[in-house]
């Protein structure tokens, strides 16, 4: 019987070796199905921002079964003292385990890093990541608006949270930069809503909240009932509008409505049909929210968005009043960071100082 060459034997392994290769390493061809998905996981990753900042002592679990608070906040660096100041009155007054998922301009990433885990603030649990101002370019109204401070990407953050953090499951609650929380937040994460409301926000005509005249607080004031598209909607220009700065949304039904793709067309027709932006009541992140939530949302209880404390350097709100409210607000000019403003003892005691150096919060008895 003839011997087989060496070199045949090496030939017939190596060709045996790239076939055991072929069948069991390579990985299928794609299915129509999942090339479709694929589709959609690369849809999603162009939403994700690339920096993320994770507290180590704080692993993510399965967010749909830990009994955590999700809360949003976002901030570019002039909102950034106040931004420091609602976290820390959340965690000061929550016996929750508190999730904060922060959202910046990039700049200011590095600095909120630091101002976090240079300070107190350090055991909190929190994400932290760069908004994508992409999203929001050449749709923010330019014109007729009074108040330019609100025409900032970041002010319009809060529509993409899904996009932002796609993980997140439950309830998150959203609360601006301008506001501290005397209460406990997992409170306020737990409050009652309708069957099928996608969200919760406080109407701007309770008793508690209506600072300003009525006549301010309607749709009329905010959205334009000349726009041939909101004519076609049916809506009542005497609705009584809510304030978008403080809600509490359920994150599925938000995703199942596709409430931020619907958020985001109205901000993207807006320069080009006048839909709002130059009426009395200002334009900024609020009338999309009123147009795609009209009618549609749960009541957040008075006293978690005492607001208007921003509106007028003098307050008509009693500081026992004050004290006992659960959230305090201060939408309007007059920051509790700035010069002038209201109840700013309230504020401060909730302030930490930034380790970096670059604030200083500017008070007539000195800088803190």
């Amino acid at each position: 019987m003839a011997r087989a060459h060496p070199t045949t034997l090496l030939a017939v392994l190596i060709i045996a070796a790239i076939i055991y290769a072929l069948v069991f390493y390579l990985p299928k061809p794609a299915s129509d199905t999942d090339e479709k998905e694929r589709d959609v996981d690369r849809s999603k990753t162009s939403h994700a921002q690339a920096v993320l900042h994770q507290h180590p002592k704080m692993p993510f679990g399965n967010l749909s079964t830990s009994p955590i608070i999700n809360v949003m906040l976002c901030s570019d660096s002039n909102t950034l003292p106040g931004l420091i100041a609602a976290i820390n009155s959340i965690r000061v007054n929550s016996k929750a385990h508190v999730r904060f998922y922060l959202v910046v301009d990039q700049d200011s990433v590095n600095h909120v890093k630091n101002w976090i885990e240079g300070s107190e603030l350090n055991s909190i649990d929190y994400m932290l990541t760069a908004f994508n101002e992409s999203w929001v370019k050449g749709k923010i109204p330019n014109q007729g608006v009074a108040r330019k401070d609100l025409l900032t990407p970041l002010n319009f953050a809060k529509y993409y949270f899904p996009w932002i953090f796609p993980k997140i499951t439950g309830r998150i609650v959203f609360i601006d930069s301008d506001a501290v929380v005397q209460g406990d937040v997992e409170e306020l994460s737990r409050i009652s809503m309708r069957t099928g409301d996608a969200a919760a926000f406080s109407d701007d005509c309770s008793t508690v909240s209506n600072r300003v005249g009525l006549h301010q607080h309607n749709y009329a004031s905010y959205i334009n009932f000349e726009s041939e598209k909101i004519k076609k909607l049916g809506f009542n220009p005497m609705k009584c509008s809510f304030n978008t700065g403080i809600f509490v949304a359920n994150i599925s039904l938000w995703k199942e409505r596709r409430i931020t793709e619907k958020l985001d067309y109205w901000l993207s027709i807006n320069n080009k049909e006048n839909i709002f932006g130059t009426q009395k009541g200002g334009g900024s992140s609020g009338p999309p929210m009123m147009i795609v939530f009209y009618e549609k949302y749960s009541q957040l209880p008075p006293e978690w968005n005492v607001r208007h404390l921003g509106v007028t350097s003098g307050t008509k709100y009693s500081d026992e009043f004050v004290h006992s409210a659960k959230l305090l607000h201060w939408n309007g000019r007059y920051k509790p960071w700035g010069r002038i403003s209201q109840h700013t003892m309230v504020w401060e005691k909730f302030y930490i100082h930034d380790p970096t150096g670059q604030y200083k919060i500017a008070r007539k008895y000195g800088n803190i």
